[in-house]
């Protein structure tokens, strides 16, 4: 967390950007810094934020209807994403929040067409309804946790990182730094299919040597 401001330091003008971030990230400092930055966010709350988390999930959502709702397919599964929006005259305790969202995402497997899984995630945000319409907020949304998915879904899934038998130490973090710096060289070469690309190199000893520069 500590990283926040000096990682977005970086960048230039944040005047009107709308930066999303994981659950992490929502906390009242950044949003000062944001701020002060003049860049609006859309962040998720999780369990780290549990008095907040609770503000939103009590909030009449039953009687909010859908202001967005999309479908798509991947990985084996059909995904249908439904989001809502109140507003934070509802009652957020976080500064600056001008919206609340509810987003819940009911997928199956193709090959389990009759076994549904729900899951519910809320995110607040310092947009005002005339600065982001639903579609919008629902896009942004899908962008940040498409960003994750390249990412994540690939170490749980290819990488088998959950089974992983490494625990002790800084072995874990090492890792999972190791398996990220893997994911990235390949994506840079253009390689949608990390599970592939994996068994390619794995048949030459000198691919992966020449796709990392070593000759």
């Amino acid at each position: 967390m500590t990283r926040f401001a000096p990682l977005l330091d970086q960048l230039g003008d944040l005047g009107e950007v709308v930066v999303t971030a994981d659950a992490l990230h929502c906390q009242r400092d950044h949003v000062a810094y944001l701020a002060e930055r003049g860049a609006h966010w859309i962040l998720t709350v999780k369990g780290n934020q549990p008095h907040l988390r609770t503000q939103l999930a009590a909030l009449p959502w039953r009687a909010v209807p859908d202001a967005d709702r999309g479908t798509c397919r991947g990985h084996g599964r059909r995904e249908i994403r439904t989001l809502k929006i109140l507003s934070a005259s509802t009652g957020i305790d976080f500064p600056n929040a001008a919206q609340a969202i509810q987003i819940r995402r009911r997928r199956r497997r193709l090959d389990q067409p009759k076994r549904f899984t729900t899951e519910t995630v809320y995110a607040i945000t310092d947009l005002l309804v005339h600065q982001a319409k639903p579609a919008q907020l629902a896009a942004w949304t899908r962008g940040h946790w498409s960003i994750g998915n390249t990412v994540h879904w690939v170490r749980d899934v290819t990488y088998d990182e959950d089974r992983s038998q490494i625990r002790t130490g800084t072995g874990p973090q090492v890792m999972a730094t190791l398996r990220n710096a893997a994911i990235g060289a390949l994506r840079l070469t253009g390689v949608t299919n990390i599970a592939a690309a994996n068994r390619h190199h794995a048949r030459d000893s000198n691919r992966p040597l020449a796709l990392l520069g070593i000759t």
